[in-house]
């Protein structure tokens, strides 16, 4: 058989066809060709109001690009023809912080994506609150943050200071100016902090630090209404006096005792009527509502109805812990009718007197044996004038009077002469401003103020007594008591000298550092639910650049955190007082004042108001004498 392949050959022909029938079957099976790529496009746009730094973008999760600057970007992956994109911010920029927002970020491409928008704004937290009860329009308020960013403010409601923080910046916003028209020291909260957020809860309330004319006349002199004995009625009222002294007893009552002044038929002379002020009425509860009567004393440590102190002045007293009423001392009258400086102990408890030690006969002089050891037969000499205070613990303790310095406690039955010195006259040893030391101590004094903080140290200030020197004048220097140790905390060592206030009629602005009411005496005090420290009027020293004597005063201070800050009140040039004014019986205002007086007498009630009674001082026709007008003070 012949297999030759030539063209011509019928093998040819048949093998050439089946070649044709496979290449046909290949090419009908999709072979014979190959696919093109698909198209990619890339994904970008532009950046606008970027200033921070570390912005970083992503899309689809990942493919990070870091932007450092505003204008166009393109991330270096595309994507592929029928795929999705979603461009996100992974990293907000810093320094400033920033909040970068992305529009257009999405989509499904068919050409290269240049529309994406990422618009950056820098974060700012604005800081601002709230002012209430500002009395006046264009009043003078102005507030300042961070010591620079001022704002005037002339109406109650919300208010923002203009320059907004960055994040984490610290504020600190006070009062820069108070309000002059009418005068209002107003008080900020919430003033300091980080701004994380707007600020919105800084709080300026100028609706406090208000008085109230209570009750009493506005004229001085004015005798007692006495009514019935243990009888409360609308018309009583004490006689107006000074140098009384009060108390406040478990349940809210006010209680009065004694002092100088006007008894029922309108006699001046030493008192010693007790009343009580409760549910708005006065009680007159015991004693005489004549002058000049001696002591009933009784049996010592028996109490008894018709027991009863002397009239006196100037005598010092305490509340123990359970509410009982203590008595020692003063100018006045002692059992026998004779009038000197006593040091009588009473208690007074369940509507009684008890003569619990001292003497019945004036100008005794003290027993102090060993110092720092109890001793039924110690007492305290006769004085006028001391300061007192209970601590924690219930002990009552006493601290000069009649110039003398001598510390002592009273407890369990006994006396202690703690320290100090027991001849009479003494001057301050001073020591280093701020550092206490064993032989620091104030010099002999009478009349001052003093309070206990919540730390329970006892504090000191002023009187009349002797300086440094040992000389004998009004003195403002401020003491510490802890430890055993008296520390000098400010004022002056030197007796007479003036205060630094602002000038006469301007409120300052709150804690400015190196202020200090001038020296004083028979100035009266209280501590608020804070713990802070208040103290009105007083006989002393105005401001430097006021008035350079003596004067009676009507300037009200607080001190807190290391720092005077005076309220308000002040003295004109020629040594008068300014904006004293009763205005209307019953009604808070900030334009109410007291006028100037010295020797008056002081309460605190439940909810941290200061109540303030008599003195001898200047009444609303500026008319000098004894008052007897009652005011409260809403810190």
């Amino acid at each position: 058989m012949n297999y030759s392949l030539s063209a011509r050959s019928p093998w040819f022909c048949i093998l050439f066809s089946l070649v044709l029938i496979v290449l046909g079957f290949v090419t009908g099976c999709g072979g014979g060709s190959s696919t093109a790529p698909l198209p990619t496009y890339t994904i970008g746009g532009t950046v606008s109001g970027l200033s921070g730094t570390g912005l970083v973008l992503q899309y689809n999760g990942g493919n990070n690009l870091s932007i450092r600057a505003n204008g166009t970007f393109t991330f270096a992956t595309a994507i592929t023809n029928g795929g999705s994109y979603n461009v996100t911010v992974l990293t907000q920029p810093t320094g400033p912080v920033q909040n970068c927002v992305v529009t257009n970020g999405s989509g499904t491409p068919s050409a290269n994506v240049t529309t994406v928008q990422v618009t950056c704004t820098t974060i700012t937290y604005t800081i601002g609150g709230t002012v209430t009860n500002l009395a006046g329009t264009g009043a003078g308020l102005e507030l300042r943050n961070n010591g620079g960013d001022t704002l005037l403010v002339n109406a109650n409601g919300p208010f923002t200071f203009a320059t907004a923080l960055a994040p984490g910046s610290a504020y600190s916003v006070t009062v820069f100016m108070q309000p002059s028209s009418p005068p209002q020291p107003c008080l900020l909260t919430n003033g300091t902090g980080t701004a994380t957020a707007n600020v919105t809860n800084v709080l300026v309330n100028c609706g406090h630090n208000e008085w109230t004319w209570v009750s009493g006349s506005n004229l001085a002199n004015q005798k007692g209404t006495y009514g019935t004995l243990g009888m409360p009625a609308p018309g009583n009222v004490p006689g107006a006096r000074n140098y009384a002294v009060s108390w406040t007893d478990p349940t809210g009552n006010f209680w009065l005792f004694g002092g100088v002044g006007y008894d029922s038929v309108g006699a001046l002379g030493y008192l010693n009527d007790l009343w009580k002020y409760g549910a708005g009425q006065w009680t007159w509860m015991g004693g005489s509502n004549v002058v000049g009567q001696k002591g009933t004393y009784g049996t010592k440590g028996i109490p008894a109805q018709g027991n009863v102190p002397g009239a006196r002045q100037f005598a010092g007293s305490w509340t123990d812990k359970s509410g009982n009423f203590w008595l020692f001392g003063g100018f006045g009258y002692d059992s026998a009718g004779t009038v000197g400086d006593l040091n009588d102990l009473w208690k007074y408890n369940a509507g009684q007197w008890t003569w619990v030690g001292g003497s019945d006969v004036v100008n005794q002089v003290g027993t102090y044996g060993t110092q720092g050891t109890p001793a039924l037969g110690n007492i305290p000499g006769a004085r006028d004038g001391c300061t007192t205070w209970t601590d924690a613990a219930g002990t009552l303790w006493l601290f000069g009077g009649s110039g003398f310095n001598d510390l002592w406690k009273y407890s369990a039955g006994q006396w202690t002469w703690v320290g100090g010195s027991n001849v009479a006259s003494q001057k301050g040893t001073y020591g280093t401003q701020g550092m206490p030391a064993p032989g620091n101590g104030p010099g002999g004094r009478a009349n001052a103020v003093n309070w206990i903080d919540a730390a329970g140290n006892f504090w000191l200030f002023g009187g009349r007594g002797f300086d440094s020197a040992g000389k004998n004048g009004e003195l403002n220097d401020l003491w510490k008591y802890n430890a055993g140790q008296w520390t000098w905390v400010g004022g002056s060592n030197i007796a007479n000298q003036n205060g630094n206030t602002n000038p006469p009629n301007t409120l300052p602005p709150p804690l400015q550092p190196g202020w200090i009411p001038g020296a004083r005496a028979y100035a009266i005090a209280w501590t608020d639910p804070a713990g802070n420290f208040w103290m009105f009027g007083g006989f002393g020293y105005a401001a430097e650049d006021v008035f350079s004597g003596a004067t009676i005063l009507n300037d009200l201070w607080e001190y807190s955190g290391g720092q005077w800050t005076w309220m308000g009140g002040g003295t004109d040039l020629n040594g008068n007082p300014i904006g004293e004014n009763w205005g209307t019986q019953g009604t808070a205002s900030p334009s109410n004042y007291p006028g100037a007086r010295s020797g008056a007498i002081a309460w605190i009630d439940a909810s941290g108001n200061f109540w303030m009674f008599g003195g001898s001082g200047i009444d609303s026709t500026r008319t000098g004498g004894s008052l007897n007008d009652l005011w409260k003070y809403e810190p």
